[in-house]
Formats: structure tokens, sequence, C-alpha cells
């Protein structure tokens, strides 16, 4: 059954998991380091999935006769009012320390966004985005406003899971 709770910001949680490899072992020891599961102080999270669908039209057609599905891409944004130095080591890794000599590891990822009610525990929507590489990380300094770190990433694939209580 589809789960047809209506959730707010509020209900939600951002936990970051790591898969085994270099790259997963890489954000392993910046999440470990800097406890950020779940992530903490994030606000304005978004995840966009892009199917690039190609539509086919016939000659002496105005509409196409055929949309055919292209390639997928999943791209989103996390901002945050907790500037540690976190978010900016899990996009550079080792090169966050020191200017490296060469080329260096990229940190990978997946990030479980979790809605759950607390008056319907077990109930729950989770949309999971694997394979996560941070591309951008922005940092803002207003000056009559809270600081703001803002990174956008790039992910491989997704999935979502509903319970319904």
């Amino acid at each position: 059954m589809a789960n047809t709770n209506v959730f707010r910001g509020s209900d939600g949680s951002i936990v970051l998991a790591v898969e085994a490899g270099p790259e997963g072992d890489a954000a392993k020891a910046v999440i470990d380091e800097y406890s950020l599961t779940p992530v903490g102080r994030a606000t304005n999270v978004t995840v966009r999935v892009n199917s690039d669908l190609k539509p086919f039209h016939e000659l002496g057609q105005r509409y196409p006769t055929e949309l055919r599905p292209g390639n997928v891409n999943i791209t989103g944004t996390i901002e945050r009012a907790y500037i540690n130095g976190a978010l900016l080591k899990i996009l550079l890794g080792e090169a966050a320390k020191s200017r490296p000599g060469g080329t260096f590891l990229n940190p990978a990822f997946n990030i479980d966004l979790r809605l759950e009610n607390p008056a319907r525990p077990g109930v729950f929507s989770s949309v999971t985005v694997h394979g996560v590489k941070v591309e951008n990380w922005v940092y803002e300094l207003p000056e009559d406003d809270f600081v703001m770190e803002r990174v956008d990433f790039k992910a491989l694939w997704i999935s979502v899971e509903d319970k319904e209580g």
C-alpha cells in the first residue's frame, strides 16, 4: 500500500552512509571525524531526477509521435548553518588538508532522506541517493543573516521506500 501521509521538513532527517571501497573509506573518515550522521542544521535540501526525454517528430506533424527515454541525471543541494569544514572535506578529501602533488581521491557516499511523523512511528518515506559526490561548495557570509554553506551534488542512482502503518 502506498504511503499517503503528509510530512513537514521538521519530520525529516539526513543520514550519510558509505559503501566499501577507497572512495567510501575517504567519506567514512570525514563522516566519523565530524559526526555527520545525522547531518545537523540542514535546510533547503533538494534532490532532482532529470530524465532526458527525446521527442520524435514526424515530417508534417507538429506534435511528437513518441517520447523516448534518455539519460537519467540525479543532482541536488544541501544547505547547512553549521560551518566546520566537514562538507568541504567531503568534497576535497585529502586535498582539504594540503595541496596534493597530483590527482587525489574524491569521497563518495549515500544520502538517506527519511521522513517520519513522530505521531505515527513506523510510518515513513525514505529516499536514498546512492554514489553521491559533492560537486560545488559555497560559503555565504551575509551582513545580517545566518552564515550558511551549501553543497551541490551529483549521484549515480536513487531508490525509494515507503512504509504505511
